[in-house]
């Protein structure tokens, strides 16, 4: 079974209710059609009721449920909230009204207020327009100083990772993460190759340096990540700093790192910087034709994720199968 599959597979078993801010735009409206025909999850769409049904061009409705944050009846209560959680940022109570009725705010409410488990959203948004404010308003969790993101990976060549399945992070955050913020980010992978891919992580932190072949501060750096992810949590098959081919190639692993608990046969792959993980998911993707599910937001209290604006009726059905098994 394809990975996707055993993703929805999952969040069938316990239905969630996920949000979709962007309920006037017509791929939202045509993958809402489908997930609730699967019953992968239950869903609010946000939106003018008429507009949805205009850009549904005739498709049934039913199941779903359309808000309008402009006139809905929860916006004084959110409103409220918001204020408490931002007055001490300088927003007053007229902003905080204001802005719960962009639909964006309004999702994230819902998710902070338990009206909904989880928010997906970017098809006509920005990564920085839906991050700011599920970072503003649901955080991320206790002990977690880094919110980051991961794309599962699935190859056709199922030479590498558990059967083609691998986690790559980060690919879409953290432009330059420090030793710290990189552990955080290790971290957040492992949990997230458990809980979605269903594989025991086996985390290798990449370089351009296999154990102290060269010497440079960002070499340095991998390796300060690595000791503090290893302290943070000794239970986790964890090494670095280790070069692609020697985290994914046993020959190349056993020469260059022997007796690593993860050399040659990483699941997931932590990379220095995004420059280089967006990069490399992208290389994989394209020219492996693997499959890209991502990018998938990691440390935050509640599943928000975000879409490409390029993406597919698939893919937001996809994301949103994902963020009803986070959730």
């Amino acid at each position: 079974m394809a990975l996707i599959d055993k993703i929805k597979a999952k969040a069938k078993a316990n239905v969630k209710h996920i949000v979709l801010p962007e309920g006037e735009e017509s791929r939202n409206v045509q993958a809402a059609v489908k997930i609730v025909s699967q019953g992968i999850a239950t869903l609010t769409l946000l939106g003018d009721p008429a507009k949805v049904k205009e850009v549904a061009a005739g498709a049934s409705l039913e199941g779903l449920e359309i808000i309008d944050p402009r006139t809905s009846d929860k916006c004084e209560e959110y409103a409220a909230t918001l204020y408490e959680l931002r007055k001490a940022k300088g927003m007053t109570p007229e902003q905080a009204a204001e802005l719960v009725k962009d639909p964006m705010y309004y999702g994230v409410m819902m998710v902070k207020m338990g009206d909904a488990d989880g928010l997906v959203s970017g098809a006509i948004h920005s990564t920085g327009d839906m991050l700011r404010p599920a970072l503003q308003i649901i955080k991320s969790k206790p002990g977690i100083k880094t919110v980051s993101s991961c794309f599962l990976m699935e190859c056709p060549n199922k030479a590498y990772g558990d059967d083609g399945v691998m986690v790559f992070a980060d690919c879409a955050v953290n432009i330059d993460p420090d030793a710290e913020q990189l552990a955080s980010i290790a971290l957040g992978a492992a949990d997230s190759a458990r809980a979605l891919a269903g594989i025991e992580p086996r985390v290798a932190m990449l370089s351009f340096s296999t154990k102290g072949s060269a010497k440079h501060d960002l070499v340095t750096k991998v390796q300060e990540a690595t000791r503090i992810a290893k302290e943070l949590d000794p239970s986790l098959m964890l090494d670095g700093e280790l070069q692609l081919d020697a985290a994914i190639v046993e020959s190349v692993g056993q020469l260059k790192a022997p007796g690593s608990p993860v050399a040659g046969k990483a699941n997931v792959l932590v990379f220095p910087g995004l420059e280089a993980g967006n990069i490399g998911y992208k290389l994989v993707q394209r020219l492996a034709g693997a499959e890209a599910y991502g990018p998938i937001l990691q440390g935050i209290a509640k599943p928000c994720n975000d879409l490409s604006r390029g993406c597919s009726v698939d893919d937001i059905v996809a994301t949103v199968a994902i963020t009803a098994a986070q959730a």
